[in-house]
């Protein structure tokens, strides 16, 4: 199946893989150095920071409109969508790295750090930080400016890496949602909650049922849904339904696939029901919104 963007992709040192892979632009340069390219529906192959220090307007991602203010950090995974409206007096500062800088194994502070400032997808894409904790971010990001500039010193990428999770470490403490429960780790429930977003992100293609997923993450049926319940006052069949539906949006509108193509891609083996399950959840048919 070929697929055809109908929306820009942009890739990290693409022509040199084996390179850092990291950057750090401040605002406005930023705006001023790729033109309109913000400001029209884009998708990354790379996680993406933006620090609004200072500035007002509209960050669109996918599908949905977040207000800008003082502060305000966004935190965009590969594959949204998102594009931002005309920003260009805005300050402050905007992180690119890619997926090695990430990992979601090894610790459930890791799987965290992955599934609930990004990855997030039944959340908003976004923290507001206050005055007083401003400091140590910048204290942070500026670390991170010179030592992307110290390419060949001794564990220069660990370094970044050590920067970035520092970075998204502070934001887990003391970061504010701008909807949502606040999530804590020691929290059994977040856990399992946070355990299952990781598991949808790697499995919402091929398993639909909020059984399947108990039985993935070995809780029982009953205890996935208070913990999620608990965690976001959703319940998990929402919260995959969502998930499956966004995905299928994306496809609509990034992809030339066909509907029954869309519909395979995302595990149904009966496009006619993908139809329906697609009207049921967003009023529209696949041809409708797609147009």
């Amino acid at each position: 199946m070929k697929k055809t963007e109908t929306f820009p992709l942009y890739h990290l040192e693409e022509k040199t893989p084996a390179s850092i892979q990291f950057e750090l632009m401040k605002m406005p340069d930023f705006f001023f150095e790729n033109g309109d390219n913000p400001k029209q529906p884009h998708i990354h192959g790379f996680y993406q920071i933006i620090w609004f220090q200072k500035g007002t307007g509209v960050h669109y991602v996918d599908f949905k409109e977040y207000s800008v203010s003082d502060n305000t950090l966004f935190f965009i995974s590969p594959g949204q969508i998102h594009y931002l409206d005309n920003n260009q007096e805005a300050e402050g500062v905007i992180i690119h790295f890619n997926e090695s800088f990430l990992s979601d194994e090894g610790s459930s502070e890791n799987v965290f750090l992955k599934y609930n400032v990004f990855n997030a997808f039944d959340a908003v894409p976004y923290y507001n930080v206050t005055p007083e904790n401003i400091q140590r971010l910048a204290y942070i990001t500026e670390e991170m400016e010179t030592e992307s500039r110290n390419i060949n010193t001794f564990a220069h990428k660990d370094y970044l890496k050590y920067l970035v999770k520092m970075f998204l470490i502070y934001i887990q403490r003391i970061g504010q949602r701008g909807t949502g429960i606040p999530l804590c780790i020691n929290n059994s429930s977040n856990r399992t909650f946070v355990q299952f977003r990781q598991t949808l992100e790697h499995h919402y293609r091929h398993i639909h049922t909020v059984k399947e997923y108990a039985n993935y993450l070995n809780v029982s049926t009953k205890t996935l849904t208070n913990c999620v319940y608990e965690s976001s006052h959703s319940t998990p069949l929402k919260i995959i339904n969502d998930r499956v539906i966004l995905e299928a949006k994306r496809q609509l509108l990034h992809s030339s696939l066909k509907i029954k193509e869309i519909a395979f891609y995302l595990g149904f083996e009966d496009p006619s029901y993908f139809v329906k399950f697609f009207k049921r959840q967003t009023g529209y048919l696949p041809a409708e919104f797609r147009e």
